[in-house]
């Protein structure tokens, strides 16, 4: 059975638990991370951990470990459940209060970190491609909620997964509410057209690790990558489209709302960047 870390200990994953007055669990008041080991390396782990401490410091959540401290404590969890590959999932909720809204009646802050085997995420659809639709729900506004804090309440995100599993589709399209594209329910979108690759800006959608990533290694092999506002039009007649994201890694997607994308194939710059990540990934990152 897989060792979750616990407060500090380890505990096997069935007695992991907390509290029902965690306002994690009332209210959804934490935040965390979604974390990969590839070949016995953990993928930007630094980054990972600067996102986690940057959310937590967005909503005023005091996270009772270090930077380093909670590196060594994700790196031993790791080890712990002997795993070379791996997804990782560090939780803090702002911990045990009342049922009252008010943060400042929880003392202490619990972590939690969660280790485990994660194949691909799509599958065969890899070699296929995605088809994604878009949905009525739209991204929370970033000045009522930003999109860049990775928060316990994802329940923005799901709304969309279920309109996507309703309407049949591998991944959601997620407009913000002027309209222009935001993200998936759990990755950044890329469109590429007459060889250029173009992205939202990150005011409307997560800053994603494995976003910057893919930009990096698309610069260092020669293309021009743009962040600006995009919009239906600007999928429905892309020569390709992919998301990235720690689960999705780099994936295609071939079909949009019945539109094929290019010619429905998955496109030469998608391949390049996905074999791209996939050494990036197997030579790069913190030894476990």
């Amino acid at each position: 059975m897989l060792q979750v870390y616990a407060n500090g200990d380890f505990v096997p994953q069935d007695q992991a638990v907390t509290s029902i007055y965690d306002h994690g669990f009332l209210y959804g008041d934490g935040v965390f991370e979604g974390i990969r080991a590839y070949n016995g390396r953990v993928f930007r782990l630094d980054e990972h951990i600067d996102r986690l401490y940057d959310s937590a410091k967005a909503i005023m959540l005091d996270i009772p470990l270090s930077k380093g401290e909670m590196k060594d404590a994700i790196l031993e969890t790791i080890r712990v459940n002997d795993l070379r590959d791996a997804y990782i999932r560090p939780i803090v909720s702002r911990g045990v209060g009342d049922l009252g809204l008010d943060p400042r009646k929880c003392e202490r802050a619990n972590v939690f970190i969660i280790s485990q085997s994660w194949g691909a995420m799509y599958g065969d659809l890899y070699d296929k491609g995605l088809t994604a639709v878009t949905v009525t729900v739209r991204r929370n506004a970033p000045e009522s909620l930003s999109p860049n804090i990775k928060s316990l309440n994802y329940l923005n995100n799901i709304l969309a997964k279920i309109e996507a599993n309703y309407k049949g589709g591998d991944e959601a399209i997620i407009l913000d509410i002027r309209g222009n594209i935001s993200e998936g329910s759990g990755d950044n979108i890329f469109v590429v057209k007459r060889g250029i690759i173009a992205t939202p800006p990150v005011m409307n959608n997560l800053n994603g690790i494995t976003r910057a990533a893919a930009i990096e290694i698309a610069q260092d092999r020669g293309y021009t990558v743009r962040e600006t506002d995009l919009g239906l039009f600007d999928l429905y007649t892309a020569n390709e489209v992919f998301v990235t994201g720690t689960a999705a890694e780099v994936a295609p997607i071939t079909l949009i709302d019945g539109h094929p994308i290019g010619d429905g194939s998955i496109g030469p710059i998608t391949k390049v960047l996905l074999k791209g990540f996939q050494e990036l990934t197997q030579n790069e990152g913190t030894p476990i």
